[in-house]
């Protein structure tokens, strides 16, 4: 009974076979199909290393939403370099709630020669020419995500030709924390000192000839620093044509959420216009010599998230691309020995020329005669 059971059942899954075999005495075949088929399994083959690479790399999603966030402090990394004696200049940050932030509560003042070594040249070069490109493709920003904490600082390596020259320039470096709102954080003439107005700089004490604005950014970021992030302001230099010019850089911070599979992390991008200008006040242009940076905060996030092709969907492609060639191969074979086949019909059926056999009756009948066994003797 079981038996019986077993047959049944093995008859019933038989019968829902959806790939039925063909025996292999009745399966033909042809030098064109085995030359469709070479071609096939080339396909498929090229097909799939470059499906896997694709599975294999990632993307960046980016998705926006409301900062909520306004009660935090705000980190402004600095490296700037000035053309001037560390005592001629002071560096502070003034906010829109009037509240100072003194460049003694987190800025080295370290004195230096303006000029770089070749090597440092070379480095600040290399800089400039990825942020000219940064600025032509905006994809590469993606690539340098990617990389963060695997690339080198940006900032400048130290001197290596223990230059004797005594120094003409100040570095400015270190990091402030600030009010989460605008600000202005500017290097000026003289050291800051505050009032109930806000706060002025000791510049009465340094001579006008002595104006030397012309400077050098190596680093300047905002948030949580991340070594191999290259920012906008990264390897600036700006060369001064006058002793009383303004540099002016007009930032829009935008706070961003990082998440890759090397790192998470909550830092800012931003983008920045720059204005440079002479102040002569005989000519209308007033302000105040020096560097002055306005940053305003962006009340939109952004979430940068790494992502990558789930390997379900690699299997599904993988399988689409398989049977796809093998259906669209097998139609094409197909159409292919169809169209041969009249061709060669038609050319066997043109080379048969019709012939006239004369009858008992006088007539002549154009038909083609019958070959037979005898007639070929």
């Amino acid at each position: 009974m079981r038996r019986l059971n077993r047959k049944k059942t093995l008859n019933l899954m038989k019968e829902l076979d959806a790939f039925p075999k063909v025996p292999e005495s009745y399966v033909e075949t042809s030098a064109s199909g085995g030359t469709v088929s070479l071609i096939a399994f080339t396909t498929i083959a090229f097909l799939t290393i470059m499906e896997f690479m694709v599975y294999r790399d990632t993307w960046m999603k980016y998705e926006y939403e409301v900062d909520k966030d306004f009660t935090s402090k705000l980190r402004i990394n600095i490296d700037i370099t000035v053309a001037m004696r560390c005592q001629y200049v002071g560096a502070d940050v003034l906010d829109l709630a009037e509240t100072m932030v003194a460049s003694a509560d987190g800025l080295i003042y370290e004195p230096v020669v303006f000029e770089l070594t070749p090597q440092q040249k070379e480095l600040q070069r290399m800089l400039q020419l990825i942020q000219s490109r940064l600025q032509e493709e905006h994809s590469l920003q993606d690539v340098i995500f990617k990389s963060a904490f695997k690339s080198a600082s940006t900032a400048l390596p130290p001197r290596e030709d223990n230059s004797l020259q005594s120094p003409d320039a100040c570095r400015i470096h270190g990091h402030l924390y600030v009010n989460k709102v605008a600000g202005n954080f500017h290097i000026t003439v003289g050291k800051a000192i505050p009032h109930p107005r806000g706060h002025a700089h000791l510049a009465a004490l340094v001579s006008h000839e002595s104006y030397n604005f012309s400077h050098r950014i190596d680093h300047l970021s905002f948030g949580e620093l991340i070594p191999g992030i290259i920012n906008p302001l990264d390897g600036t230099e700006k060369i001064a044509s006058d002793h009383n010019q303004m540099f002016q850089y007009f930032i829009t911070v935008v706070p961003t959420k990082l998440h890759t599979y090397k790192i998470s992390a909550e830092t800012h991008q931003f983008s920045v216009t720059e204005r440079e200008r002479v102040i002569n006040h005989a000519a209308g242009s007033h302000g105040v010599s020096g560097i002055f940076m306005k940053y305003d905060i962006s009340s939109l996030m952004v979430t940068v998230t790494e992502e990558h092709m789930p390997f379900w969907q690699f299997l599904v492609r993988l399988c689409g691309i398989i049977g796809g060639i093998f259906s669209t191969t097998g139609i094409l074979h197909g159409i292919g020995r169809f169209v041969a086949e009249i061709i060669f019909c038609r050319f066997r059926l043109g080379s048969y020329r019709s012939t006239s056999v004369p009858l008992p009756d006088g007539h002549t009948s154009n038909h083609l005669p019958l070959i037979t066994e005898n007639s070929t003797h």
